[in-house]
């Protein structure tokens, strides 16, 4: 392991890192050249299991260790040593979980790869919070699905943010984009995916009715926090299913309504 020392916060060898607040992150790619941010030794521990390449290492003393565990026989990965400060006035957050990685981005699958075996997937269209495609990837994971499809406008499931919300289950669940409607439709249903819509609409089914005798292959289809889905997305539909509420509640949040599915499509 290449352990380089670094006590000044604007050190080029550091620019991977510098400035990296959530605001940052909403606004642009992150950060230029194609790279995503790891946070945290076990974040970094699943991003490697699923063969992704770090390009460097920012870590503080007492999180040393735990690097050079898990960069064992990376001989060409540089492990940045910064003091908490450093750390702090680089990215704009007290970097609590003592470790950052800067991972090449992997290229993408082609949806129908990703598709070929599943029978349960989750489609996220247009939901721009980093929180929740987190936490629907960790739902994802922790319910079955087989993979999820994120739409042209959906936040990035590799910015920082979401990595940390998902525990890192964004390495551990298949995913891919999908093209706008009604191309993404025709993507799916070429798999022989039965497209299921949660959404308020006048001639939907509950979640109970339609989880009674599901298809064999669905796909869960959710939209933007607010709003929903979108017409297109609608209209590409098979069925459109709603959640029966109580409390004079009509809906859930985006990320709780995905678990509530998959855990009524369970297989």
């Amino acid at each position: 392991m290449s352990v380089i020392r670094i006590d000044d916060p604007s050190d080029p060898r550091l620019a991977d890192y510098r400035d990296l607040t959530d605001v940052a992150l909403r606004r642009v790619l992150e950060p230029a050249g194609g790279l995503y941010m790891a946070e945290s030794a076990k974040v970094l521990a699943r991003s490697l299991e699923a063969g992704h390449r770090p390009r460097s290492v920012l870590v503080q003393d007492k999180w040393l260790a735990d690097a050079a565990a898990l960069l064992e026989g990376r001989d060409d990965v540089p492990v940045y040593v910064v003091p908490a400060t450093v750390a702090e006035k680089l990215t704009g957050y007290a970097v609590h979980r003592g470790l950052l990685a800067a991972m090449h981005r992997p290229k993408l699958p082609p949806a129908a790869d990703v598709l070929r075996d599943a029978r349960r997937v989750l489609v996220l269209d247009d939901i721009v919070d980093h929180t929740n495609v987190g936490a629907m990837f960790r739902g994802a994971a922790g319910l079955g699905a087989d993979a999820v499809l994120v739409g042209p406008r959906c936040a990035d499931p590799l910015y920082r943010r979401s990595v940390r919300v998902s525990m890192g289950t964004v390495f551990q669940v298949p995913w891919t984009r999908l093209p706008e409607w009604p191309a993404a439709g025709d993507v799916l249903h070429e798999a022989g995916f039965h497209l299921a819509a949660l959404a308020l609409a006048d001639g939907a089914i509950s979640l109970d009715e339609f989880a009674a005798a599901p298809p064999e292959r669905v796909a869960l289809m959710l939209g933007a926090e607010g709003d929903g889905l979108g017409r297109k997305a609608l209209g590409a539909a098979d069925t459109v299913v709603t959640i029966p509420m109580a409390g004079g509640v009509d809906s859930l949040n985006v990320a709780a309504a995905a678990a509530v599915a998959m855990w009524a499509l369970r297989v």
